[in-house]
C-alpha cells in the first residue's frame, strides 16, 4: 500500500456502466429518468452513511473531502461510480429559467465538494481524472459521517432547503416532534421565521429549513 505521510493533503494534479453512459450521453434527462440517474450518482453504495463505511473500515478506508475543479462535482461522481469507490455527493433540485423555459436541474448542495470513503491507493487513483483540485484529510471521522447522514435525511424529506454558505449564531437544539424529529442543528431567525440550520461542521456550511412551531 502507498503510505501517505506528512499533512496528508494530496496536492494539485496537473495537466453499473449503464448509469454512467446515461449521465454523459444524455446530459439533460427528463422526469423520472433524471431522478433515477441522480439517485445512482449521488451516493454509492446506497447504505454508505449507515453500514457500508463500517464494513469498508476493515480495508483501512477513511473519509476524505474532495475539492473538485469548478463545476466538476457530477463528473467526479461519475468517475467514482465507474471505479465503484464509495462516495456521497449531496444533490437537490433547483428551480431556474433557462432561455425562457423553466428547468429543475440537480445541483450540488456544497459547490466543488464530494465526500469519499476510501483507502490511500483509491484516493491516488481519483487524482488521475484531472478533475480534482485537492483532497483533504478529515480528523473527526464520526462527526463528518453523522453530519452527512443528517444532510441526506433532510434532503429525503423533500422540503424546501436553503443553502447556507456560513454557520450562523443561534441556539443548538434537537427537534423533538413532527416531520423533523431528532434533527439537530442551530435555531435562528430569518425574515421573522424560525429556521433550523443543519451543518457539515468540517466545511462550516450547511442547509436550513423553516420549522415554524416545531417543538425544539
Amino acid at each position: 500500500m502507498i503510505s501517505i505521510t506528512g499533512p496528508s493533503v494530496f496536492g494539485r494534479q496537473q495537466g453499473k456502466r449503464r448509469a454512467q453512459q446515461l449521465w454523459f450521453v444524455d446530459p439533460k434527462p427528463q422526469g423520472q429518468e433524471a431522478v433515477s440517474i441522480a439517485q445512482e450518482l449521488t451516493i454509492h453504495p446506497h447504505d454508505l452513511l449507515t453500514h457500508a463505511s463500517e464494513q469498508h473500515e476493515a480495508n483501512e478506508g477513511v473519509w476524505w473531502v474532495v475539492y473538485t475543479r469548478s463545476r466538476q462535482e457530477k463528473a467526479v461522481a461519475g468517475e467514482l461510480f465507474r471505479y465503484r469507490f464509495p462516495f456521497y455527493l449531496p444533490l437537490i433540485l433547483d428551480d431556474c429559467v433557462i432561455e425562457g423555459r423553466r428547468s429543475r436541474p440537480f445541483i450540488p448542495v456544497f459547490a466543488r465538494y464530494v465526500f469519499v470513503f476510501g483507502t490511500d491507493d483509491e484516493m491516488l487513483m481519483t487524482l488521475k481524472t484531472n478533475r480534482i483540485s485537492r483532497i483533504l484529510p478529515v480528523a473527526d471521522q464520526n462527526q463528518l459521517r453523522q453530519d452527512l447522514y443528517q444532510i441526506s435525511r433532510l434532503i429525503a424529506t423533500d422540503v424546501p432547503l436553503r443553502m447556507e454558505r456560513r454557520l450562523r449564531a443561534g441556539k443548538k437544539m434537537r427537534i423533538k416532534t413532527g416531520l423533523f424529529q431528532d434533527f439537530e442543528g442551530t435555531i435562528f431567525s430569518h425574515g421573522g421565521r424560525r429556521r433550523l440550520l443543519v451543518a457539515v461542521e468540517y466545511l462550516e456550511q450547511g442547509v436550513s429549513i423553516e420549522i415554524g412551531d416545531a417543538m425544539a
